[in-house]
Parts: structure tokens; sequence; C-alpha cells
């Protein structure tokens, strides 16, 4: 869309705007431009929404809709037509990107500018899927030959445990036991899920939480002669990590002589690494200009090199570039992330719904939820803009979901008939990894796409009268029962189709959503690359420890706290 036409669009709304709507504050978000200039965005998008919210997204679907409102890039399908967003939206929402400049600031991140400005640090997991593009300075330094040589690195280290050339001190390794917390442990995991028709390793687990139940499960099924951990913590000191390193050493000890030898670390930290007793020929170390959730392109992703192959994880790397030269290079009103961001704040700042449903109709890909809870809600779970001033809108929102069909005998209910509106984003392939099976592909196609078209169209009472009447009923008890039946419809999705789940495909899906945040965040104003929320739960827990342990007093807890460490210290903690 020309920038004339977006002029256009914007001249069909009066200069004076009455207030948005109570589920939606009128005010702009702090950022690089002023009040004056952004409240007329805001506004004008909200106003918009406010005179149209009532249109049924049916009504709205012609013939042309679904191919005007969808994008493409390489074999990605995202369509968004099931939703109210219509062409003057869009300029609108287009408009915002451009006011906001959200280009430059993506070509800042791309060149290594650091834009996470809190701690002073380039935002660069881009770099690490570089397999043939430029070079991208950080401080006067080309970081991509370090980059380069960490993946050759890590390809001939996967080879070696997959060949047999490395081996436990009981023979070829054949379980690896990732250990690690929240972008050290969601990304691999999830992956490793994702592309298990890809396995042809040893077997992967996963091990992040604390409690000991996560730890011992795992390493029950494993035997410690023919087993590889590995630790994931830039800094070798996180406590839940390192926690669960110390009782993986201690249970591989009493069976090898040298525990220390079937370790590998991911971490910036030798002189904490060779401390554990892990050589450096098996340390992976990665830049501060990495942050965790997004890392697993990079040696946090070993577990998963290691149970694909070298070659299908260049595949995944692989994917992850295409997406970010299409985001780098579409136009706007054809960026399939850029689109994707846009429905997001069109739906959470401008239309008030607070939570995000993702919803992947392919059952490999059921860590995929939990993986975009962090990524989102860590990213742009905030409350202060990038000057420090209080938002004066919504932040990011909640992120939840599970695979279908599961979801449709749990949560759908109120997603359909409930009383918020959760915007739900649909994900299936054309087909899956079970040719044998395609007759139960289909079933799960009719589903995914029936969902959808259920969630706009919806069901009205006259229609439920109907079907009462057909069961026979009358009365006042046909109108009861079919009141009950009422499905409000009208409830917007969209829907992200490809072909199959391949490593490829993968890569793109992840690059996809992690260049959705980026804009997001851009056009809030915020830094989606720090996580200061997570620190102060930390803190305290380590002042909480000694006192749980009994070797500190509780009295100088607050009354709740004091009385629960005082029921669970007299029940065995």
């Amino acid at each position: 869309m020309t920038s004339a036409q977006r002029s256009t669009a914007r001249e069909t709304f009066p200069p004076n705007r009455p207030r948005s709507p109570p589920s939606c504050r009128a005010r702009p978000c702090t950022g690089p431009l002023t009040e004056a200039e952004t409240c007329p965005m805001w506004n004008a998008l909200r106003q918009h929404h406010a005179t149209t919210s009532d249109r049924p997204i049916a009504d709205m679907l012609d013939a042309d809709r679904a191919r005007d409102f969808s994008v493409q890039t390489g074999d990605l399908l995202l369509d968004y037509s099931k939703t109210n967003i219509d062409a003057e939206a869009r300029a609108l929402l287009i408009d915002l990107l451009d006011r906001r400049g959200v280009a430059a600031r993506r070509e800042a991140m791309f060149s290594g500018a650091k834009i996470n400005e809190t701690e002073g640090r380039a935002v660069l997991h881009t770099a690490l899927r570089n397999l043939d593009g430029g070079p991208v300075m950080v401080d006067g330094e080309d970081v991509i030959p370090q980059v380069r040589a960490t993946l050759d690195r890590m390809a001939e280290f996967a080879e070696a445990v997959r060949s047999g050339a490395f081996k436990g001190q009981g023979g070829p390794i054949k379980d690896v036991v990732n250990i690690g917390i929240g972008g050290s442990d969601l990304g691999p995991a999830m992956a490793a899920r994702a592309l298990a028709p890809y396995h042809d390793g040893p077997r992967t687990h996963f091990v992040s939480n604390v409690d000991p139940a996560d730890i011992a499960t795992v390493l029950r099924g494993c035997d410690p002669a023919t087993t590889l951990v590995i630790v994931a913590s830039k800094t070798f000191t996180t406590i839940e990590t390192m926690t669960n390193a110390r009782t993986a050493k201690a249970w591989m000890g009493e069976a090898v002589a040298d525990p220390a030898a079937q370790f590998v670390a991911l971490s910036t930290d030798l002189e904490k690494t060779g401390a554990f007793g892990i050589h450096p020929d098996r340390v992976f170390g990665f830049e501060d200009w990495v942050g965790g959730r997004y890392s697993m392109w990079g040696p946090i992703g070993l577990s998963l090199m290691i149970a694909i192959g070298p070659d299908a994880f260049r595949a995944f790397l692989r994917g992850g570039q295409d997406m970010d030269r299409h985001f780098r290079a579409a136009e706007w009103h054809e960026n399939m992330p850029a689109l994707l961001a846009l429905v997001g704040i069109w739906h959470n700042q401008v239309c008030g719904h607070a939570t995000r449903a993702v919803l992947p109709y392919d059952q490999r890909l059921g860590r995929l939820p939990a993986y975009l809870q962090q990524l989102e809600m860590e990213s742009n779970g905030k409350r202060v803009s990038m000057d420090g001033a209080d938002l004066t809108c919504e932040s990011g929102p909640i992120v939840w979901g599970e695979p279908g069909t599961n979801g449709q005998h749990a949560f759908y209910q109120l997603i359909h008939q409930g009383t918020r509106i959760v915007p739900c984003e649909f994900m299936i392939a054309a087909q899956g990894h079970e040719p044998d099976l395609h007759h139960q592909h289909q079933l799960l196609i009719a589903n995914c796409l029936a969902q959808s078209e259920a969630l706009m169209k919806g069901r009205s009472l006259d229609e439920a009268r109907a079907i009462m009447a057909k069961k026979g009923l009358s009365g006042d008890e046909l109108e009861r029962q079919a009141r009950h039946r009422v499905f409000p419809g009208n409830r917007p999705s969209v829907t992200l189709a490809y072909p199959q789940l391949t490593p490829h495909v993968l890569g793109q899906i992840v690059a996809l959503y992690e260049h959705r945040v980026f804009v997001e965040g851009a056009v809030l104003g915020i830094n989606s690359y720090d996580q200061w929320g997570v620190e102060l739960g930390k803190e305290l827990a380590s002042s909480l420890q000694p006192v749980v342990e009994g070797r500190a007093d509780a009295t100088q807890k607050d009354g709740s706290t004091a009385a629960l460490v005082g029921y669970l210290r007299t029940h065995g903690a």
C-alpha cells in the first residue's frame, strides 16, 4: 500500500475524536514521538474499531478477502482474513509502523546496534543463523567468523557423539540429558519434540525444574556409563541448573570413575566450568548479545543438533535466515512478521482482548505455546517505556494454548461461548509424517478449519431454536435449551499453514514469532530484550532458603510467609 493510500485512509477520520471505549485506553504509548504526534494514531485506530466492531466478520469474507488478507513467504501461508481488520484498519496499522520508526529500529537490530539499552547490549540472535550473509559489526568487530567457528565446533562434536567416536565410560552415548531452565530449556525442548521424525541420534531428555522429581524421573531411565549431560547456563551460576547439574554429577559418579568427562557446558565462564571438571574442548560459549529465550540457534541448540544431526540443524538455521531476509526486504503490507504483529496489536491494544491462544494442530508442536509464553511474555511483559516512563497503554498479552484436537475437549468451550473474546492462532500442516495414517491427518485438518469457521460464524438463536424444534421440544423448554446452544460468533482467528513440519519450516515459524515480538515491542516503545521481572523472586528465594532449612529466623518475614514456613517445616521441609 502506498503512502498516498495510507494518507487517504487517515483523512477519512475527522480531527476531533470521542474517547475510546472503556475496554481500551485512549492515551498513547510513551516512546520517541510526542503525545501530540502519537495520540491521533491510537485514537483513529480505536475509533475505527468502535464503529466497525459489530460488523460480522463472515459478511466481510467476499471472494477476494482471503487473498487480500493473507500473505505467503516461501511455503508458509498466514491467513488473517477471519479478523475484523479491514483495508482502512490495516492502512492505519501500517502507518503506525512508519510513524514509530520500526524500519529504522529493525535495521539497527540487524546491524549490531545496542538496542537493548537497559543492559547496553546488541540483540543479534539473527547472527547465529547467518549462514552465508555479510559481516555484522559489534564494537568495531565482525562477529560472524566466531559464530561460524562455534557452529563448526558444535557440528564436529555432535558428529563424534552420534558416530560413537566420543564415548561414555561404558560405551557409545545412548542418552543426552540437557540441564537448563528458561531459554536454555524451552527452546531446544520444544524443537526436539517438534522434529522427532528427524531424530537419528541418541535419545534426548530435558531437565529444567529444581523440583527433584524432574531430574529423578529422567535419570531413572538412563545408564550413567552411556549418558552425556549438557549443562546450559551462560554464567554457570543459575541456581536451578547448577543444583540439577551437581545432582547429575553425583549420580554419574556412583557408576563411572570420571563423571565430568561425560559433561558438556554451554557457558561463557571457563573458570567455573573448569572448576566443575569440564575440559575446555567441551565448553561452547556465546556472547552477551544473545538473550536466553533467543539462544537455541547457537550452542543452546547442541542437544537438538546431536538428535537430528548437523545437516538438519543447518536446515533449521536456514529456515530462520530465510524469515530474516523476508522480514528485512518485504514491504509492510506483504511482510509476514509485521502483519502478525499488527494483528496482535489490533486485538490487544485496540480491541482490548487481553489474551491470545496459540493452537497448533500438530501434536509435535505441543511445547510451542509454552515456548511462546516465554518469548512473548518475558519480552513484552513490561510496564515502562525505553525512557523509564510508565506505559500509558497495555503491554503484551497473556499467551497460552494447547495442541488441537485436545483443546477442543477442554477450553474451547470458553473460546466459543465465554463472555471474553480470545483471539486464536491456529497452525496446520498439509501433511504429517505418517503417510499410512493420512486419513487421520485429513480429519485433523478438518477439525482445525472447522474451529476457525465456527468461531467466525457462530450460531444464532433462531438456528438453535430450529435444532431444538427438530428434537421435538416446544414452548419454554425449547427456548431454554436453544439459548444454551447459541454461539455468538464473530470471534477472530488467524491460521498459519505450511506443507509439513520440517527443520526448515520450524526455523521459519520460530523466527516469524521472534520478529513479531520485535515489531510489537518497537510499536509500544519498550525494551523487548531485558527481563528484570524475573529477578526479585530469585533474590527472595535465596534469602528464604536458610529460613526453610531452619538456619535463620522466620519471624522477620511477613505473617503469611512465616506461617507457611512453619507448616512446611512441621511436615518435613
